[in-house]
């Protein structure tokens, strides 16, 4: 079963950037289109980005413009670029494939943007 790690979260001034990673253990990982989601403080988990494996991507309309996700399949990691972070960006950030079935999910890495 193919394990993900996140990483690279933390506080953040509103206008900051942060590049987030997400590593996975097995190849077959590099076959999978895949998302970065959002858990905010009382909301619930939603897509914000997607990659294919050939590279496409796909934003939600509250990040497109200031998020990038791209990837590396040699090392089996998928980033999230993301750049004038809004107070509203607050949330634990996940990866995952993106859609149904999914992997186990991860920990997830903590993005607070406060002045």
């Amino acid at each position: 079963q193919v394990q993900v790690v996140e990483s690279g979260g933390g506080l953040v001034q509103p206008g900051g950037s942060l590049r987030l990673s997400c590593a996975a253990s097995g190849s077959i990982f590099r076959l999978y289109a895949v998302g970065w989601y959002r858990q905010g403080p009382g909301k619930q988990r939603e897509l914000v980005a997607q990659i294919t494996s050939d590279g496409s991507t796909k934003y939600a309309d509250s990040v497109k413009g200031r998020f990038s996700i791209t990837r590396d399949n040699a090392k089996n990691t998928v980033y999230l670029q993301m750049n004038s972070l809004k107070s509203e960006d607050t949330a634990v950030y996940y990866c995952n494939k993106d859609r149904f079935p999914y992997v186990n999910w991860g920990q997830g890495t903590q993005v607070t943007v406060s002045s």
